[in-house]
């Protein structure tokens, strides 16, 4: 019977083990959470920058005629 308690007591070990890498990956995931966070708020002003450059070099480029495309020969 000895062999029964070995056994449950090494499952109980290994379920603590796991307990525990599942607990420092979910800090990894929560301080990789705030890191993205933190970068979005860091990068958005030349995101909005970007876009609204962008938007005002679609509004200077004047439209095209249909076919006036490139023409290889």
């Amino acid at each position: 019977m000895a062999w029964v308690s070995v056994s449950v007591s090494l499952g109980f070990a290994g379920l603590a083990v796991l307990a525990w890498c599942a607990f420092k990956v979910w800090l990894g995931v929560r301080r990789f959470g705030r890191e993205l966070e933190r970068t979005r708020r860091r990068l958005e002003p030349e995101r909005s920058a970007l876009r609204d450059e962008l938007s005002r070099l679609e509004d200077d480029r004047s439209p095209q005629p249909p076919g006036d495309g490139v023409r290889s020969s």
